[in-house]
This record gives C-alpha cells, structure tokens and sequence, in this order.
C-alpha cells in the first residue's frame, strides 16, 4: 500500500471536520482538487459524489474508500480521514465508519489502483482488533495504526523490521518538512460571521483569504446550503455552524488553496 504511506509522509492524514458522511467526502476531494497537479477544472468532488451515490464505498471494520476517476495520467493519489466519533455511513457490516481512504485514480494508473485497493481490503478484514480503531483519539496514534497496517501488508521482511523501516521513513519526512505539508497546498482555519444587511466578515490570520472571503457573493447561501463554496483559487469547506441572537451566524472552516508565492 505504498500510496497510503505516501499520504502519511507527506502530510495527508486529517481529523475529519464534521461526523457527516457527505460533508466528509467533500472536504477529502476539495484537498484532492488543490494538489498542484491536479488540472485547473477537474470536478473530483462531483465525480466522488456520482460514484458514491451508485454505489456505497464502505468496506469492513470502520473503514470506506472513495475514489474519482479522471481522463488524464498522473500518479496514484490519495488523501485519508480520521473521524473520532465515527461516521454513519451505510457500512454493509452496519459499523460506523472511523477511516476513509480517499483515492485519485489517472487513466494509467487504474491497475496500480485496483492493486492497492485490494491489498487494503484484504489488510482490513484481516485486523484482529477492530475495537481498537474506535477507541484511538489522537491523530499521530491513527498514524501509528495505519503505519502498523501498512507492515503487516507487505512480505518481503519481518514484522518488526518492517514497522521500523516505515516509522523511520515517515518520522525523517515529517522531520524535514512543516505540517501538514502537500507540496504547495495552503490549509487556514477561518471563522466567517454572517449578519443580516452586512457582508460576510472573516476572522483569519491570511490577509489573501479575509479579502476574498469579504468580496465573495453568495458566500454565505452556499456554506448554509451545501456546506462548501469554491471561487478563484480557494475552496472553503464548513466544519461546524453556530447561530446566535439577530439572525446571526458563525461559519467554522477550513480553507484550502494552491500557495503563490508570498502570502499578505
């Protein structure tokens, strides 16, 4: 599973935002759709959704693995989610769902993918513990979890020396590079605060992304309907809604963009 273990190096494990499986599909293909090599225009998100909607992705033991498929040649990419809490997600053995693996999947890559996908079921209905992956809380444990299932997929060396030899390549990639790092993807918390009659106002230390919050119409609609909006070069993603007195409200997201040079 070497594309797992790719994600995991170069910073591509999150704690999912929300515990609804819709909302965690989207925030999974909205980072997919700003790698740098992902052409300006693919729909990831749609194409996730369409293949979700046929077909429910949900393998066994709290685990899905969505994927979009795209025309052009790339390598095999993936990003995964952690939800702590579990997500409902229609899973055949009724489980909720604690991991979705999310792949990437080029015109030239469609063996690697399915592959790797089949490795990964065989590693999931294998586990011993299921519980376990339920009772994790924090993020570098899951890594640590995943690392362990990722070794005790491959065959070429003992278990021990194969947890090592992966821990030690994962802890040298977080060691030279800031997290989460992917390559040139920029990830910022930010708090959007709706009123009637005013423009939504964006509390976020990017000066880039508070000006194209405050300048972007219909904003506030999109987060409350579909929980997503995606304009120019920055898509935001809602985690969490808050409403108070006056017809006012506060939007918790995260927002994703390609970096460009310096940020103001």
């Amino acid at each position: 599973m070497d594309t797992i273990l790719d994600a995991l190096q170069e910073g591509r494990l999150f704690e999912l935002p929300e515990n609804d499986k819709n909302h965690a599909i989207l925030f999974l293909a909205h980072i997919i759709e700003a790698f740098p090599q992902i052409p300006t225009g693919t729909d990831v998100v749609g194409n996730v959704l369409e293949r979700e909607g046929a077909m429910n992705t949900a393998l066994e033991n709290g685990w899905a693995c969505p994927h979009a498929r795209v025309d052009f040649d790339e390598d095999l990419m993936c990003v995964v989610g952690w939800s702590p809490s579990g997500i409902d997600y229609g899973a055949p053995d009724g489980r909720r769902v604690s991991i979705i693996v999310m792949y990437l999947v080029p015109a030239n890559q469609r063996n690697h993918y399915l592959r790797e996908v089949s490795i990964l079921a065989k590693a999931i209905k294998g586990i011993q513990d299921p519980g376990r992956l339920a009772g994790i809380r924090e993020l570098n444990d899951v890594r640590n979890f995943l690392l362990d299932l990722i070794a005790e997929s491959k065959e070429t060396v003992g278990p021990d020396a194969r947890a090592r030899m992966i821990r030690l390549q994962t802890k040298a990639a977080f060691a030279t590079q800031p997290q989460p790092d992917l390559a040139n993807l920029l990830v910022e918390p930010v708090s959007i605060i709706v009123a009637p009659g005013l423009k939504p106002f964006a509390l976020t230390q990017n000066g880039d992304l508070m000006k194209w919050v405050e300048s972007s119409a219909g904003l506030a609609e999109r987060l409350e309907a579909e929980g997503n909006y995606r304009g120019g070069r920055w898509s935001l993603v809602r985690r969490g809604t808050v409403a108070y007195q006056g017809g006012r409200t506060v939007y918790d997201c995260i927002a994703l963009a390609v970096a460009r040079g310096e940020i103001a």
